[in-house]
Order: structure tokens, then C-alpha cells, then sequence
């Protein structure tokens, strides 16, 4: 059902546009917070939202692909759900894992980030897993991304009466 597909193309390019925006929000709060730690705790707040938010679309999106899907391609049909599957995996893991062991290792410190020494074994810790974090949502987003275009490019299989191919230029050109 098209309506259904352009449903879970609408959610996916809302988390999409909101992980690219959360981008955006982290640089500029460190730019612009006068200290690191409000800015740590901005992007923090921001991120779980993006996480949750996350979590909830791509279940629903894989609900939704469960209805009216009897003539799409399956190959693709479960391509998409692995990639949605993909994005539920990388919030989760980057909310309840990630994001548990960078506050427990934030309150381990037991001081400000910016006081504890490069070289200290929490600071370390702490530097190794942002990067965990940054790395799990790029890969959210780049399964997001793949699902939203594998979507958007289906061919359903309706017989006879199946719309033309709107990319056959053959037609227009001829001279």
C-alpha cells in the first residue's frame, strides 16, 4: 500500500532530519555554552530524546511493514527490516549501553571532564566511548538512511496494471 510506504518514508526522514539536526545542536552548544559540562549535559538530554525517538519509529515502521506487503519484493521487504532493525539496534545500544557506561565513567571522575588529565585512565575510557557513540549513530543513521531509499525506489508487483516506469526516458528522447 503506498500510503502505508509513504508513512514509514515519513518517519524515517524525521528521525533522519532529527539526527542530522542533533549534529548541528552538539557543535553549536559546546560553541556557544560557556562550560563544557552544560554543553555535555545539553547534547546528553538531546541525544536520549533522539535515541528513544529512535527506538519508538523504527518499531513502528516494522510494524507497519508487515501490513499490505503481500506484493512487494520480499528480498527487499526484509533488506528494509534488517536496516530498520539496524537503527533500533544502534539507539538502544547507544542509549542503554553507550550511554550507561559514559555516565558511570563520568561519575567515576568525580570532577569535571576538562580537570581530569589526558593521560588518566577514566579520561581515556570516557574518549573511547564517545567514539563508540558517534559511530552508533552514524550507523543508525546510515541504516535510516538505506531503509528510506529502498522505500522510496519499490516496485510493487500489481500485474497488468502496474504504473510505468517513471526512470524509462527511451520514450522522451527519441528523435
Amino acid at each position: 500500500m503506498k500510503f502505508l510506504s509513504d508513512i514509514r518514508l515519513l518517519l524515517l526522514a524525521i528521525w533522519f532530519g532529527a539526527a542530522c539536526f542533533f549534529i548541528a545542536v552538539a557543535q553549536s552548544a559546546f560553541a556557544v555554552l560557556p562550560a563544557r559540562e552544560l554543553a555535555g549535559a545539553v547534547v546528553n538530554r538531546t541525544l536520549s530524546v533522539l535515541n528513544y525517538s529512535g527506538i519508538a519509529i523504527a518499531v513502528i515502521v516494522i510494524a507497519m511493514s508487515f501490513i499490505g506487503s503481500a506484493r512487494v519484493g520480499r528480498f527487499w521487504l526484509w533488506t528494509e527490516r534488517l536496516l530498520v532493525a539496524v537503527l533500533v539496534a544502534a539507539c538502544a545500544v547507544g542509549q542503554f549501553v553507550i550511554g550507561f557506561y559514559l555516565s558511570s565513567t563520568r561519575a567515576m571522575m568525580g570532577k569535571p571532564i576538562d580537570e581530569v588529565a589526558v593521560d588518566d585512565p577514566l579520561r581515556i575510557q570516557f574518549n573511547t566511548l564517545h567514539e563508540y557513540s558517534v559511530w552508533v549513530l552514524f550507523a543508525g543513521m546510515a541504516a535510516a538512511l538505506l531503509a528510506f531509499f529502498i522505500i522510496s525506489n519499490r516496485k510493487v508487483s500489481a500485474g497488468k496494471s502496474a504504473a510505468p516506469d517513471v526512470y524509462d526516458f527511451s520514450k522522451e528522447f527519441k528523435i
